[in-house]
């Protein structure tokens, strides 16, 4: 069990805001395709010698057990990864995209060079990232307020009052940002809120009320239209796949 749950690791990145993980294909394969829920993140992963853009999901993203390989990826925090690309998070929405669709293509190959070459590929991606990052400076200021406001459980309303942003603006900017706008963002970290808490062992109705919905029937719901599948068939799902630990939110892919 030890060694299995080695598979997938994960670290805090150099890069505010960002992690930085690795998973190692398991001599067992998964039992069941996984679920990864979306967050209000990008990836950029490697792996097979490509680099793939994971894009922020509006719905569920299932892996089947054949399509997990080797992999290296950094997961942006919420609007960091569109300043990074040059690319609005809406062009990407619901979508993996090679890089070399979004980059010129001698720009892509000299980097995925650099990552297949390096003795860790995780490192050099977050290498990648930070330099990155230094050229084109951090997300907009009121970005990270709207991003951290919503996290919080802030109300759409006084988040945009808390960033000086008018309903036009906060939407406009959410959607280059984020790649939806600001209410469904809140809704996603709400979600996140609550499975997280569940994780730690709080009950389905003391965790929806704790983290900011109206009761168990409204996490309920909450889960069916952004999950697709109900609390007791995600945990079930997880459980199932225990042997392999995977991330519960990030978008891992080839």
């Amino acid at each position: 069990m030890i060694e299995e749950q080695q598979r997938y690791r994960e670290r805090p990145s150099r890069l505010p805001g960002a992690v930085v993980w690795t998973w190692d294909a398991p001599d067992h394969p998964l039992r069941e395709p996984h679920s990864v829920l979306p967050d209000g993140c990008m990836d950029l992963i490697w792996s097979d010698g490509r680099i793939v853009v994971a894009g922020p999901d509006t719905h569920a993203f299932e892996v089947e057990p054949p399509n997990r390989v080797p992999s290296a990826a950094i997961r942006f925090a919420p609007g960091t990864a569109p300043v990074l690309l040059g690319v609005p998070a809406s062009l990407l929405r619901d979508h993996r995209a090679d890089l070399a669709d979004l980059w010129p293509s001698a720009a892509v190959r000299r980097l995925t060079e650099q990552i297949d070459e390096a003795p860790d590929p995780a490192e050099a991606l977050e290498r990648f990232a930070l330099d990155r990052i230094a050229d084109t400076g951090p997300p907009d200021p009121r970005t990270v307020a709207v991003a951290e406001g919503l996290r919080r459980g802030r109300s759409v309303a006084a988040t945009a009052a808390e960033a000086g942003l008018g309903a036009r603006q906060l939407h406009r900017r959410s959607l280059a940002a984020f790649g939806y706008g600001p209410k469904r963002l809140a809704r996603i970290l709400r979600l996140q809120r609550a499975l997280e808490l569940i994780r730690t062992g709080l009950p389905y109705a003391e965790a929806a009320c704790a983290a900011g919905c109206t009761d168990q029937a409204h996490l309920a719901r909450e889960m069916r239209d952004l999950a697709g599948t109900t609390l007791g068939a995600y945990f079930a799902s997880a459980a199932a796949n225990s042997e392999t630990p995977l991330p519960s939110g990030s978008s891992t892919t080839a």
